[in-house]
């Protein structure tokens, strides 16, 4: 007796080792393929008189934007961009900028249209803004800065008010 046929298959699985590989490749799926640096700026205007030992706490405000690219014509390969602008200022003066420009390429395998706007605007960004967010860290470190650590960012939030920006334009 050989093996294919006992075990129920001619590819040697059992009919439930069979059904559950069919139903993994049937799941939807997000993969993270690549991650990059695309873009890094930053920018000291005035040391060395603007150093933090010689100025008290600035004022520091966060921009963040994220846009999201198909690179193929079925659109299961997105090219990620998570925009983090970090502006301290102190009484009217720029103390430092730091710009990042962080990318990724995410596969999405199995995923419905309806879906695939809000996973590469908000589950794309989720998962790379850890690593976003300690190179803008050490950024601001080595230009001689404490470091700046970015509280976690609700890109729900930040998907809704975009939808909602659309509309009010479209409406318009």
């Amino acid at each position: 007796m050989s093996d294919a046929s006992s075990n129920g298959g001619a590819s040697g699985e059992s009919p439930e080792a069979a059904a559950n590989q069919q139903s993994e490749q049937a799941a939807p799926q997000i993969r993270l393929l690549s991650q990059y640096v695309k873009d890094i700026s930053f920018e000291n205007p005035r040391p060395p008189n603007q150093l933090p030992h010689t100025i008290e706490a600035p004022q520091i405000s966060i921009n963040v934007n994220v846009n999201a690219v198909p690179l193929n014509s079925d659109q299961t390969n997105f090219e990620i961009e998570l925009k983090l602008e970090a502006r301290a200022v102190k009484d009217d003066d720029v103390v430092f900028i730091a710009e990042l420009v962080y990318g990724a390429v995410l596969v999405l395998i199995n995923v419905g249209d309806d879906i695939k706007q809000p996973l590469t605007l908000i589950e794309g960004p989720r998962m790379i803004f850890p690593f976003a967010r300690r190179i803008l860290a050490d950024l601001v470190r080595d230009g001689g800065f404490p470091p700046f650590l970015i509280d976690p960012i609700d890109f729900t939030a930040l998907y809704r008010n975009h939808l909602a920006q659309q509309q009010a334009a479209d409406q318009d």
